[in-house]
């Protein structure tokens, strides 16, 4: 079976999952999904939770003598900035997983596939077989190769014979 390497993100975590087949497929249920490695963005998570100390949305108050007007702090920059640096370093990861140049299966939100794509090149690039639009980041092995299964990205696990 030629190698597989799932990725599951979103703007603050990433899980690394390779696709195996049982040694032995007489008395195992194969092929399933197992985690390789994970990655947290430190720098959304640390700005989440309170980098910026106050809020500053909506607009000024007016003075008596003139409009009140809108401001912009450029958080939403900042924040898509550290999406595109975590973007980066997973796919780093992705490339040190994928040594053999497996097929690779992206599955992410639609905005972090956007930054995932554009930060891939080269035989990485090629490797990548199929994208999936959905967040799944939170679900256990098991859980993502039945939805992955169900989505024909993935084989099913065979059952055990008796």
């Amino acid at each position: 079976m030629n190698p597989t390497c799932v990725i599951v993100a979103n703007s603050s975590r990433a899980r690394f999952f390779k696709l195996e087949d049982s040694d032995s497929p007489d008395f195992e249920t194969g092929p399933k999904l197992i985690e390789l490695s994970a990655l947290i963005n430190s720098e959304t998570s640390h700005n989440a939770s309170g980098s910026w100390s106050e809020m500053k949305s909506g607009r000024n108050r007016a003075t008596n003598s003139g409009n009140a007007h809108g401001y912009d702090d450029h958080r939403k920059k900042h924040l898509d900035e550290y999406e595109k640096r975590f973007a980066q370093s997973i796919i780093d990861e992705t490339q040190r997983i994928n040594k053999r140049n497996g097929k690779i299966i992206l599955v992410s939100q639609n905005r972090m596939l956007g930054h995932l794509r554009n930060a891939m090149s080269g035989a990485l690039k090629e490797s990548l077989t199929t994208e999936l639009n959905k967040d799944l980041i939170r679900l256990d092995p098991n859980e993502l190769q039945d939805r992955l299964s169900d989505e024909h990205l993935i084989p099913k696990k065979r059952s055990v014979p008796h």
